[in-house]
């Protein structure tokens, strides 16, 4: 018998397959994986406009934060009050809070007694400089008018509660007075008379406008454009500054929705005597327009134009 020859397997063996290394077997090297130039280009780039976005975010924020100090100037220290001028006055503080915090103060000088005008109270709306203290000398010219004068501080003036000063802000304050004379004093609004100088005079005409109730509105040289201030400085090229800022006392408007009789106040000079304001001639309602001459005594010729507005107001 032959015998069957069994095939014979060869069997390859993959190097450490057994889990032992050959002596030979040396261990592979990968390929350094290197970082594209246009990559890095992209990165560095990339940082740099983040950068700059943050940093012009950041002068966006701060434009925000300080642009008011372009418009209002407003002073804490009150040099002086209305005994300075020998007026009797009352402090007063009305707004209160719910904690009882008074948020305005200011100064009630009652007419003098057989006064001719005691049926007239003038609130007396300020400027964007300083505080009441400065006001005295006005305020004694209203009081010589025979009227009762309430004088208060906006906030951040003054001795009045703390808060960055804003068209807002301006509004709600004038409008605390009004609800302090109505409310607490029992004054009838029909005998309310608002008497506003430069950005107080802008204010005057925007609160006598939503206010037809009232007596009369008093100006002395509105500003035409009050926001110029803040957006016609070098930085406010730099940032979005009209979406920044809300103040814009429209001059325009408010003279457009005037509704109460109004007496106008400007300085006369070459280029301006006997031409009427923009913002004046808007105005649909009784009105009376006096140009004020530096050569003659423009306080009293002021004062006399004031008694005889007042005397031809109508009876409320």
């Amino acid at each position: 018998m032959s015998r069957k020859k069994t095939p014979l397997h060869v069997v390859s063996r993959k190097p450490g397959a057994s889990g032992q290394k050959d002596a030979g077997d040396k261990p592979s090297l990968g390929k350094a994986e290197l970082v594209s130039g246009r990559w890095l280009l992209a990165a560095v780039c990339g940082t740099i406009a983040a950068a700059a976005l943050c940093g012009w975010l950041g002068l966006c924020l701060l434009f925000w934060q300080g642009s008011w100090q372009l418009l209002y100037h407003p002073a804490a220290t009150v040099a002086s009050t209305p005994a300075n001028a020998g007026l009797t006055f009352d402090p007063v503080a009305f707004a209160v809070t719910d904690t009882g915090v008074s948020r305005l103060k200011g100064w009630w000088i009652p007419a003098a007694q057989g006064a001719q005008r005691t049926r007239f109270t003038i609130i007396y709306l300020h400027g964007q400089n300083g505080n009441l203290g400065d006001t005295v000398d006005a305020l004694a010219q209203l009081h010589a008018a025979g009227v009762n004068v309430l004088a208060f501080d906006y906030r951040g003036y003054g001795a009045s509660q703390f808060a960055r000063p804003s068209e807002a802000h301006w509004r709600q304050d004038a409008d605390w007075a009004l609800d302090y004379l109505t409310g607490t004093r029992q004054v009838d609004s029909g005998s309310i008379v608002l008497d506003g100088t430069g950005l107080g005079a802008n204010l005057a005409l925007e609160v006598a406008a939503k206010h037809p109730e009232l007596a009369g509105v008093v100006v002395g040289s509105p500003i035409d454009d009050p926001a110029g201030a803040i957006f016609n400085d070098a930085r406010a090229r730099l940032v979005p500054a009209r979406l920044l800022v809300r103040d814009r006392y429209d001059l325009n408007a408010a003279a457009g929705m005037l509704r109460v009789p109004l007496l106008w106040f400007e300085r006369a000079d070459a280029a301006t005597e006997g031409q009427q304001p923009e913002a004046y001639k808007k105005v649909a309602a009784l009105k009376m327009l006096v140009w004020l001459n530096p050569s003659v005594d423009v306080n009293k010729e002021a004062a006399d134009a004031l008694s005889r507005w007042l005397d031809g107001l109508p009876v409320r």
